[in-house]
Formats: structure tokens, sequence, C-alpha cells
């Protein structure tokens, strides 16, 4: 039984190597990616949502602007979650704020 017990016991592995962070790399790791995600991705996203909503508050009546689905309107009155377009002559639409974007360049 001796002998038996000696024999089924796992060798010491020789190609392991310790790590100069000790057992907390796999953790430091991590914690590098979610970094790296974080500045390279979540933030400049936030950034940009920030200066649509921005853009967003500062449309005025008489400002063109383009909604989400593509057409171009002038803005008639606005609202605090609502703008009222007019995308015709005598044709005027309730639109949400959240799918309207201003027109940079465009001239009242």
């Amino acid at each position: 039984m001796n002998l038996l017990s000696i024999l089924l016991q796992a060798a010491p592995d020789a190609g392991a190597t310790t790590s100069p962070l000790g057992g907390n790399s796999g953790w430091i790791m991590m914690i590098a990616i979610v970094a790296i995600f974080y500045f390279f991705m979540i933030r400049p996203q936030q950034k940009k949502q920030k200066e649509i909503q921005k853009a967003r508050n500062a449309i005025q009546v008489g400002d063109k602007v383009v909604t989400s689905g593509g057409v171009h309107a002038k803005v008639k009155k606005v609202n605090d979650d609502y703008f009222v377009v007019e995308i015709a002559d005598n044709v005027d639409i309730k639109i949400d704020k959240a799918s309207v974007f201003s027109l940079p360049n465009a001239t009242k």
C-alpha cells in the first residue's frame, strides 16, 4: 500500500514558473482590460452623447434640423420633450427630442 500511494502521487510540474506578481496577476490583467475598455470605448461615447444632448438643448425656433428618419425640417415650437417641426408648407409634425439632430451649417 505504501508503494502504491507513492506511485499515485502527482509529479511536481517542472515547467511551472512563479509570477513576480504572485497569484494576483490574473486580477491585475482583468483590471487593466476593464480600464482600457473604459478609456477607449465607454468614456468617448459618453462625451459624444453629452455633446449631442447639448446641441439638442440649443435648438431654437427657426433652426433647420434632420430627424433620425432623414426628414429635413424647420423647428416651429420647442417643448421640454418634443419639437413641432414643419416638413412642408402647412405640414407640422410633433417629434421626440431624441430623434432630432441639428444641422451645423444650415442657415435660418
